[in-house]
């Protein structure tokens, strides 16, 4: 796969002329696989979040083969909403050069390149949970958010049945000057809103689908987080913890771009 810094490295070294520049980085990189899918290798150039294999609705043999081009392209590979019948096949294919990672109830995985190690932006990124059983979601974002290079603080089980418990975590967060939250909660998915009301740091709310009744498959906890009168709260869809993580993961970026360019002026104008 072309390498866009080496493309522009080269034009600025006089390597190639503009006109090959362009036409290199415009080249459609679509990788098709059995003339079903279409592979988007560059939008990790475009948007810094490569594509993510979404598992369901595919065969085992289907996912681990998209899984498996996508990592020997870019060196790693994210699956999500994966069953245990897509890991096996994943890992019946794995090449000796290659390991799976991941958490089996969040139905996420990470098949990378032995050898490849991701990049620490210096974005830091807060989950929390309201209760258990949310963990699934939650892990589902932090898996995201570690792949895109952010640190993580991370503190489950304080819900508002138990509000007490949600100022030590918080604070703890704080102090270590977080640039997003994710907080995961379902019922009636109050802790998103009331955490926006103790803190300055964006909030990447996400509805999970716990609770009992009108609280079943996470809509109360969704229209809850919609109605939430805090500001400064953003609200993914129902169990989108994959969203919930890009999103943290892109607005941390930003700031850890912006710090480290302070520094770099503050350097240049001593």
């Amino acid at each position: 796969m072309p390498d866009a810094k080496k493309i522009l490295q080269d034009l600025s070294e006089g390597l190639m002329s503009i006109e090959q520049a362009e036409r290199l980085l415009k080249a459609e990189r679509l990788v098709v696989i059995d003339d079903v899918v279409r592979l988007d290798l560059h939008r990790v150039f475009r948007t810094g979040v490569p594509e993510v294999i979404y598992a369901e609705g595919k065969s085992p043999k289907m996912a681990a083969k998209i899984a498996l081009k996508a990592a020997r392209e870019n060196n790693y590979a994210v699956i999500t909403r994966a069953s245990p019948e897509h890991r096996n096949e994943i890992s019946r294919q794995l090449p000796n050069d290659f390991e799976l990672d991941g958490n089996p109830d969040a139905r996420v995985y990470v098949l990378k390149h032995k050898d490849f190690q991701f990049k620490n932006t210096g974005g830091r990124v807060g989950i929390i949970t309201a209760g258990t059983s949310d963990l699934p979601i939650a892990e589902e974002a932090r898996v995201v958010v570690e792949v895109l290079g952010c640190e993580i603080i991370v503190a489950h089980d304080v819900g508002i049945a138990g509000f007490h418990r949600i100022f030590p975590p918080l604070k703890e967060m704080i102090e270590n000057d977080v640039d997003a939250i994710i907080v995961c909660a379902g019922f009636e998915g109050t802790l998103p809103g009331v955490v926006a009301s103790l803190t300055d740091v964006p909030i990447v709310a996400v509805p999970t689908s716990i609770g009992y009744g009108v609280g079943k498959n996470g809509y109360s906890a969704l229209i809850t987080m919609l109605a939430s009168c805090s500001p400064g709260l953003a609200v993914v869809n129902i169990d989108n913890g994959f969203g919930a993580g890009v999103l943290a993961a892109q607005i941390a970026n930003r700031v850890a771009r912006y710090r480290q360019e302070k520094r770099e002026t503050g350097v240049k104008n001593r």
